[in-house]
């Protein structure tokens, strides 16, 4: 009698259910997997065999065939070890089929049926939910990321063993309880109190966290760009729990989730090498996989020495961060992965990192510092809104004992600068989160500027050549600083500060 068990396939971010049928045939004794299984299901054959006789159960002596369907879907991974070894149970009449109804099921086998970790459990559990199935088993270390998702009885398993005891009711398995504990952050930012001077790119630093703008610092070594950068995620806003889910199921299916850690609370900070490929940042592969710029959704990519990134890598940056997605074609078809990120990048004025410096003069020649600088392109420059210079820190400042103002305090007025934003874009219903977000229409209706700001405005765009784009970016920032100062109308003062932030490099 055929045998039915369901599992789930993970596409891009999305589940696809997978019916994982088992039977048998005439012919010498074996199992056959069908339904496009990569190398890794078609290994679960030998898996799954000794792993029911290690259970002390019977393993049919005859041709088994199992079947993943729909067979359109490629299968990877040895998630249906499970699915395909209860299927065989079942088959074997060891527990009857209506067992496993309205059940999804899905985890790895050892060879002695414990069940192992299972990548991209959270978008899984999430197409479980959506496609009406009120029960899941999955392996025990994971069972916490499949209880984020509502309405739906989390199992976790330990072993084969343990789950045909749970069927057959020897033994039963206590549904999961998801903790309310505290989690451990996977990044630990710098506190901006203990940064000595560079106020004025604390301030950048600020009303970048507040608007969500792109930020480039420009300095010497030594400066403190890298210790300022690992410090901005201290100051961003907390998540809310739909983007703590968003971010998790990005890490699930990338499997860089850390144990015990099933639901990722704090944005995230990623800081890839400039070695990086064009497919580690931006995501890819044969089965495409999500890369740095995903994995910073919600959160920070910082890019240190910034124009020793492969011109190739940079630019295709360029439409990820206006579309806020990244779209990977294949022959097969196209993944879309979110990369809502905010961009910090540092780098130095030229190779030598001493071009501009008051004290130690820079030996590269004029040449030279400008090849470097133009490593940036134009366009992705001007996708950058602020724009920072980064000087030495003097001895007075260094050796002082002054505490500079706290990350705590900091993000108190960007929260209270998002606060204002969710309330001006809710009214809107729109999916803006963030100033920096905004479309023209709403930049339009958002950033209109008095006779003052508009004649400022105007000689800006005539002495300083922007571009639209610009322009555009430059009313953002505008409409971002008068949000920390609680102005209901972007005045001239913000609009001269936010002029401050283009870009003063040699470029042009």
């Amino acid at each position: 009698m055929l045998a039915r068990v369901f599992s789930c396939a993970v596409i891009g971010l999305e589940g696809v259910i997978v019916e994982v049928e088992v039977d048998y045939t005439n012919g010498l004794p074996g199992v056959t997997i069908v339904g496009l299984p990569d190398t890794a299901v078609q290994e679960s054959r030998e898996r799954v065999q000794t792993a029911v006789k290690n259970a002390g159960l019977h393993f049919p002596r005859h041709r088994i065939v199992v079947n993943l369907a729909p067979a359109s879907v490629r299968k990877e991974g040895p998630a249906y070890d499970l699915p395909i070894a209860l299927g065989v149970i079942l088959l074997a009449g060891h527990l009857p089929h209506e067992v496993v109804e309205n059940t999804i099921v899905l985890g790895e086998l050892s060879l002695d049926g414990i069940v192992r970790h299972t990548r991209g459990v959270l978008p899984m559990a999430a197409t479980a939910r959506t496609n009406g199935y009120k029960r899941m088993f999955v392996p025990e270390v994971d069972a916490g990321e499949a209880a984020l998702i509502p309405d739906l009885e989390v199992i976790p398993v330990k072993s084969l063993a343990d789950l045909y005891a749970h069927l057959s009711g020897r033994r039963l398995i206590e549904p999961f309880q998801p903790s309310s504990d505290e989690l451990e952050p996977l990044f630990i930012p710098t506190d901006f109190g203990e940064i000595k001077g560079q106020e004025h790119v604390k301030r950048a630093l600020e009303v970048a966290a507040a608007g969500g703008h792109n930020v480039l610092m420009v300095g010497s070594p030594g400066a403190g760009k890298t210790l300022l950068a690992r410090a901005m995620p201290g100051i961003l806003p907390e998540m809310s729990i739909e983007e703590s889910l968003d971010v998790t199921r990005i890490y699930s299916v990338a499997d860089q989730l850390p144990a015990g850690t099933p639901l990722i609370r704090h944005r995230p900070f990623r800081s890839p090498h400039h070695t990086i490929s064009h497919a580690g940042l931006v995501g890819g592969g044969n089965i495409p996989k999500p890369g740095e710029i995903s994995l910073a959704h919600r959160g920070v990519l910082f890019l240190d020495e910034f124009p020793e990134f492969g011109t190739r890598v940079l630019e295709v940056m360029r439409q990820p961060m206006e579309d806020k997605v990244v779209t990977i074609s294949r022959a097969k078809g196209s993944l879309t992965f979110s990369a809502n990120f905010q961009l910090i990048a540092a780098m130095n004025p030229c190779p030598c990192g001493y071009y501009g410096d008051l004290q130690k003069p820079c030996t590269c020649a004029p040449a030279t510092v400008t090849k470097y600088q133009k490593r940036i392109s134009g366009p992705l420059l001007d996708r950058i809104d602020i724009h920072i210079e980064v000087p030495r820190v003097d001895y007075e400042k260094l050796s002082g004992d002054r505490v500079g103002e706290s990350s705590e305090s900091i993000r108190a007025r960007v929260q209270a600068a998002r606060d204002v934003q969710n309330k001006r874009f809710s009214s809107n219903r729109s999916d803006i989160v963030c100033n920096a977000d905004m479309r023209v229409g709403e930049i339009r209706q958002f950033c209109k500027l008095q006779d003052e700001g508009q004649s400022l405005m105007r000689a800006a765009m005539s002495q300083m050549q922007l571009s639209a784009r610009a322009y555009h970016r430059i009313l953002k920032l505008a409409r971002t600083i008068a949000d920390l100062a609680g102005s209901e109308e972007i005045q001239s003062a913000h609009l001269a500060e936010a002029l401050q932030y283009r870009p003063k490099l040699m470029i042009g």
